[in-house]
């Protein structure tokens, strides 16, 4: 069965007090999706630095970190499918931060991407590789798995022509390592992601999940119009074909994560149609 869940930041709107955040947690609920995908930066107070580097990502992280939800989300009926963090703390302290994934009920913590790298150098990727396998090393010794998560700046080349996601996928030790990816920002940088899906295999073990399209009317003052997220099935991501890769991959979790460009500038109401093309089709 495959667990279905929602990224955290989609959140960060309706969390100005915990009662508004418990009622969107149960809505989330009532909407078919198992669990929420969480973040350490939105589960602590944080930093002025993250504040502002969130913010200029299109991710504003608003009050989540003054938020309970270590007892707002059982209270929701929803469970906790992963915990993104950082591989800084991770090789810092891998007991806390396996510690915290556990005691909210996941094996699964996730890095998110590395600010302020060269991805472009192949010794700095065989470095990064290396740091994944011993960072996804220690976290095993507690219980817990560690998940690379993809963004766009993955798929610039090396000097020896390879892309930076290859190299990690071919660098790094499956025992060690394993993958959540994220298809709209492959698609954004115009990747095969079908070909992408089916490198990983069975290391795919969270597949992030957007549509892909534009919305607005047809009567531009240009025929060339930015593109963004949208609700599942309402772009031109091949959704279903990828959904049959996923499954024979035996992806155990989906996670529905958009930042902005929500149907109605409303987070839940996007949720909840996106929520409908994953029963009908999962």
């Amino acid at each position: 069965m495959i667990e279905i869940g929602v990224q955290q930041i989609m959140l960060s709107s309706l969390s100005k007090n915990d009662e508004t955040l418990l009622e969107s947690l149960k809505r989330v609920k009532e909407y078919g999706y198992d669990s929420i995908e969480l973040n350490s930066f939105m589960i602590h107070p944080s930093s002025f630095l993250v504040r502002t580097l969130t913010r200029a990502a299109g991710m504003a992280v608003g009050n989540t970190g003054k938020r309970d939800w270590k007892n707002l989300i059982p209270q929701s009926g929803l469970k906790v499918i992963s915990l993104h963090s950082d591989l800084n703390s991770i090789e810092r302290d891998p007991k806390s931060v396996a510690e915290e994934a556990l005691e909210y009920g996941t094996d699964k913590v996730v890095i998110t991407g590395m600010y302020r790298y060269d991805y472009t150098s192949s010794s700095s990727l065989s470095s990064l590789s290396a740091r994944l396998d011993e960072g996804g090393r220690r976290l095993k010794e507690y219980g817990v798995s560690l998940l690379y998560h993809n963004h766009n700046i993955e798929t610039v080349k090396d000097e020896k022509g390879r892309t930076a996601l290859d190299v990690i996928i071919n660098g790094t030790n499956g025992d060690y390592v394993s993958f959540e990816l994220d298809t709209f920002w492959l698609s954004e940088a115009g990747c095969p992601l079908e070909e992408w899906m089916k490198k990983m295999g069975e290391r795919l073990k969270l597949w992030h999940i957007a549509d892909r399209g534009w919305r607005g009317n047809s009567k531009q003052i240009a025929p060339i119009v930015k593109s963004g997220s949208v609700e599942l099935g309402t772009g031109n991501l091949p959704l279903e074909r990828l959904l049959s890769i996923a499954k024979e991959n035996q992806v155990q979790g989906i996670v529905l994560e958009s930042h902005n460009n929500w149907i109605d500038n409303d987070p839940l109401e996007s949720i909840r149609i996106s929520g409908q093309w994953l029963k009908k089709n999962i």
